[in-house]
């Protein structure tokens, strides 16, 4: 994959979470995962932003697995737990090998080398407070287990076991 198509899917993994947690957010019902919800997409948002202010004209939209498994996520519980497992354990560890594999597989300028790095370090960040608060909610549904489970299985039947897209 050239150095800006790889940028550019990085930016739609990114430009999905912000999209579909910033809308979210309003939802959801548990107080702590609202403010959590806020927090990372905004986040995620800025690193969107980054990405865009490299690649300058963007015509890429949020990436469809990204988005469609936080919204089955929110979907599955309005509380916003499971939107917080989501980013922590389904599509934030995607998302972060896909970075690590970009920034062995392509080369960039330095510019966008800060770029991939800021992104994981705001990942990593984002990923540990979510995993924090969804595992500090309290979610009385005994069918809670089998739908998060679910999220990481349509993942892995659609070929995106490890990372969304990039391999070495």
């Amino acid at each position: 994959m050239a150095p800006r198509s790889t940028l550019e899917h990085l930016f739609s993994c990114f430009d999905a979470m912000y999209q579909v947690l910033g809308a979210s957010a309003p939802s959801l019902t548990d107080d702590a995962c609202v403010v959590r919800t806020y927090e990372t997409a905004r986040a995620m948002g800025e690193v969107a932003l980054a990405f865009r202010e490299c690649l300058g004209e963007v015509t890429v939209g949020p990436f469809a697995p990204v988005r469609d498994a936080l919204l089955a996520a929110v979907a599955n519980d309005l509380s916003g737990a499971m939107a917080l497992y989501c980013v922590a354990t389904v599509v934030g560890p995607r998302v972060l090998v896909s970075l690590r594999d970009a920034s062995e597989l392509s080369e960039f300028d330095e510019a966008a080398r800060v770029v991939l790095r800021g992104a994981s370090e705001t990942l990593v960040r984002e990923m540990l407070a979510a995993a924090h608060v969804a595992h500090g909610a309290v979610v009385e549904d005994r069918h809670w287990q089998e739908r998060a489970r679910q999220l990481t299985g349509t993942l892995e039947n659609s070929g995106y076991a490890e990372s969304f897209g990039l391999s070495r």
